[in-house]
């Protein structure tokens, strides 16, 4: 049972949002590809994040150690073993989950600012080992992906369209994980742990195992992410992949969007990372105007909705329900 109006906004939102996706592909343009290609991989790392992040309702600040292990992960095994980084991501997922249970295990005991605080140590870490492994990791210096050109069994190609098109499966992807945690009787347990944590545990949830649960769905994703990033730009360093700005953006672009929810995440890359290209255009590259854009619009948003933009949207777009239904 759906109303005659409900359906027919569905409809429409379903139709806009696949205009969207596949109108970046008919530009010509190889600059708005490369933009839309890191909009979508922002997509999907918010999207990743928002299972612990969102629906856990766990400040988690260092997702950056899940993107970097991923992308060193893939990127080592096929420079130096020629594993192919369609396998070589499951490795680096993996290492993640070991990483995300390392780290739960000694700090989802903690909440608000000291589990942020933690999670950012714990990339920093990460971070400084990677720095010191000069002979197995290339140090500071990072890695270069070897180039092969138009290989895609190898995860490369000379095309745009190619990353694009993976981008965009694996934000549907990443949906479709988020959709069925919302729906299901464990992610009502993950929003009973992030309404009440206290009420949640003197009700019977096993609240740290559940948080754990999401702090390995959300490593082993964003480790997937950080592979298709060294295969997108071909290198990877320290600085670039386990950086602590990274993941601030991460969880800024899930908050602003609006997190918990389902299309939050999506809104929020939408929004910034257009809008970063635009800032870094008219500050001449300015050192931190990315930074200070995000700062900036996080503000706003949550200024006037601190709910994020998807209850923006929903204040605008809400009409008035017929009574009238259809079987």
């Amino acid at each position: 049972m759906m109303t005659v109006q409900g359906s027919k906004h569905s409809s429409l939102w379903g139709a806009l949002i696949a205009v969207l996706a596949i109108a970046p592909l008919f530009t010509g343009s190889q600059y708005v590809l490369s933009i839309a290609v890191m909009t979508l991989l922002y997509a999907y790392l918010a999207l990743s994040w928002n299972v612990l992040g969102g629906i856990a309702g766990q400040l988690s600040l260092g997702h950056s150690a899940y993107f970097g292990i991923g992308a060193y992960a893939s990127t080592w095994f096929f420079v130096n073993m020629g594993i192919s980084p369609w396998i070589g991501m499951w490795i680096g997922a993996a290492l993640a989950i070991v990483a995300a249970v390392i780290v739960g295990m000694s700090s989802l005991h903690l909440r608000g600012a000291y589990f942020a605080l933690a999670t950012i140590a714990s990339a920093m870490v990460i971070k400084t080992l990677v720095e010191n492994a000069d002979d197995l990791l290339g140090g500071p210096r990072g890695m270069e992906v070897t180039l092969l050109r138009d290989a895609p069994w190898q995860f490369q190609s000379t095309s745009k369209e190619f990353y694009y098109v993976i981008a965009l499966v694996f934000v549907v992807l990443a949906l479709v994980i988020n959709w069925r945690i919302l729906r299901s009787r464990y992610g009502y347990y993950l929003a009973a742990v992030r309404n009440d944590q206290d009420a949640a545990l003197a009700l019977g949830v096993p609240t740290t195992r559940y948080k754990l649960y999401a702090a390995m769905i959300s490593a082993a994703m964003t480790a997937i992410g950080g592979t298709f990033y060294a295969q997108f730009v071909l290198f990877v360093s320290p600085d670039k992949v386990f950086g602590a700005n990274l993941g601030v953006v991460i969880a800024v672009v899930c908050i602003i969007g609006g997190r918990g929810t389902l299309w939050g995440p999506v809104l929020g890359a939408l929004l910034l990372l257009p809008s970063e290209e635009l800032a870094r255009s008219f500050s001449g590259g300015l050192l931190g105007a990315d930074m200070m854009l995000y700062g900036l619009l996080l503000m706003l948003v949550i200024w006037y909705e601190p709910r994020g933009l998807v209850a923006i949207f929903q204040r605008w777009f809400k009409r008035p329900v017929k009574q009238g239904v259809t079987k």
